[in-house]
């Protein structure tokens, strides 16, 4: 034998290829991969917004709940100022021309 005889370099039998499907489902499952990352991340980001969304409809809840409490606290001042029995009585008498009635007139229901 010669001496460059034994060192064969490449001849092409033995070594493996790739196959082309291989290379196609590694790309499928990174697109995928990507795909569900943007998924995830824009749903994170719908979530978080609607939170946000939510805490202002909550604030402006409140705010209308403590305006509308001002308004009953006015609204049953105005009702017991208006059933007062002085007014009453000054209405009956300057405007009806009513007069108190006399003892005798009263009849006491039970």
């Amino acid at each position: 034998m010669s001496r460059g005889s034994d060192r064969i370099l490449w001849t092409g039998e033995g070594t493996k290829a790739k196959p082309m499907t291989t290379l196609s489902n590694q790309l499928f499952l990174i697109a995928l991969s990507i795909l569900l990352f943007i998924v995830g991340s824009l749903f994170y980001v719908w979530s978080r917004i609607q939170v946000i969304e939510s805490g202002y409809d909550i604030s402006k809840a409140l705010k209308e709940g403590k305006g509308l409490t001002e308004v009953n606290k006015k609204l049953k001042l105005e009702i017991a100022t208006l059933k007062s029995y002085a007014r009453i009585e000054k209405i009956a008498v300057e405007d009806l021309r009513m007069s108190k009635p006399k003892p005798d007139q009263v009849i006491v229901i039970r």
